[in-house]
């Protein structure tokens, strides 16, 4: 499965529970997840979506470390079996 195909998964798992996933674009401060989620109760979370088996770049690695530190939640989803649990702990903040 193509990262593409799950990012529209994530996509469509996070409106069925009354969010949006929406794709985030930052100019000019490279490394940011792809999507940053908004769920229902104020609740931000990020995730970066790669396709099966890669990893995120180095720099990526620390713009997760940035978000988290900032108390953010950061996921890395490379399967779309992954999306529920994903979704449930965002929730469970």
């Amino acid at each position: 499965m193509r990262e593409k195909e799950i990012e529209k998964k994530l996509t469509l798992e996070v409106k069925k529970r009354g969010g949006l996933a929406v794709k985030f674009v930052s100019p000019g401060f490279d490394g940011m997840p792809d999507r940053i989620l908004l769920m229902p109760g104020g609740i931000i979370a990020f995730v970066e979506v790669k396709a099966p088996g890669k990893r995120p770049r180095p720099l990526q690695m620390a713009r997760h470390k940035l978000l988290r530190a900032l108390g953010f939640l950061v996921f890395v989803l490379d399967d779309e079996s992954q999306i529920g649990g994903v979704l449930d702990a965002v929730q469970s903040t």
